[in-house]
């Protein structure tokens, strides 16, 4: 089991998002930005294997404009060897890391021009996973989309677009249930049509199911992965924000909720990432109950 937390480290006098703006595009700001993007991911993936927390969510900004026509610079050859050295260190370390694209990425959208610029972005975020020597257990996270006034409509059309993607994205490929549209049942259809593994976030689970028992829940999403092609079930864990509209996340992880949500996983193998606010501070405060609790080991530092 690993514990991991999304994009920003806040302990950490750096970011791996740093950009600028379309109007000031050139190839040496690509050049310059990208090398402080990288030199900022290799520091936080230090400190967290110095935490032992071994699951991170790169930033989908990595690259400035890195789907976008504008972007001409050859960053993939330029910068190989960074996003080797990266790759070498996830897999010395036992890490395990992801992306989530945004919400602009739709594969169900009835407008083709945003299909295709959703299929370029998994290309590209996908692409540096490849360039960092990865397997398929390094995932790209994608939500089912929306739903036009017709939810079977807009699955068929998911489908047939999950058909078309090249091979190296739909081997990273897997879809999220969510709080408002597709159920765990929605994406369990998916899963049946093309073989897409489902995340499973629990809070989104509790703001919209089938009436399925959160172990319950836990166990479907579970058979979709494939241990070896797909690795461990990644979990999305979050809950609710007290006083708060219903789906807001909370700031800080509630310890009595994420213990219970263990028990639901009855010995399931997870990887999980917290989607709370304050970021590293709750899952270190994971990793001591884990650690509590015998669910995982105790940090164990080799030489960076």
């Amino acid at each position: 089991m690993r514990i991991g937390y999304p994009c920003v480290n806040e302990s950490l006098d750096c970011t791996t998002a740093s950009t600028f703006r379309l109007a000031s595009y050139s190839d040496e700001r690509v050049e310059q930005t990208v090398r402080n993007n990288l030199a900022c991911l290799l520091r936080i993936l230090q400190y967290n294997v110095q935490h032992n927390l071994r699951f991170f969510r790169i930033g989908s900004n990595l690259v400035p404009f890195g789907s976008h026509p504008i972007n001409t610079f050859p960053w993939q050859t330029h910068f190989a060897a960074e996003f080797r050295a990266i790759g070498d260190y996830i897999k010395a370390h036992d890490m395990r890391v992801s992306f989530h694209p945004d919400q602009f990425v739709v594969l169900n959208s009835p407008d083709a021009g945003i299909v295709q610029r959703s299929v370029q972005e998994l290309v590209y975020q996908g692409s540096m996973l490849d360039l960092m020597g990865l397997d398929g257990t390094a995932k790209l996270q994608i939500h089912a989309g929306g739903l036009y006034g017709d939810r079977e409509s807009a699955l068929t059309r998911w489908i047939a677009t999950y058909k078309t993607l090249p091979d190296a994205v739909k081997r990273r490929l897997v879809v999220e249930n969510d709080d408002r549209l597709y159920s765990l049942q929605d994406c369990l259809r998916l899963f049946d049509a093309v073989g897409v593994p489902v995340l499973f976030d629990n809070f989104h689970h509790e703001c919209l199911n089938s009436g399925e028992p959160m172990s319950m829940a836990v166990q479907l999403a579970a058979a979709t992965w494939h241990p070896t092609h797909d690795g461990p079930l990644m979990i999305d864990y979050s809950s609710q924000a007290l006083g708060e509209r219903k789906g807001k996340h909370t700031n800080t992880m509630q310890e009595d909720l994420f213990r219970s949500f263990l028990e639901d996983l009855r010995g399931i193998d997870a990887d999980i990432m917290l989607e709370i606010k304050d970021k590293e501070a709750s899952a270190h405060r994971a990793c001591a109950i884990l650690t509590d609790l015998g669910r995982l080991a105790p940090v164990s530092t080799p030489a960076l």
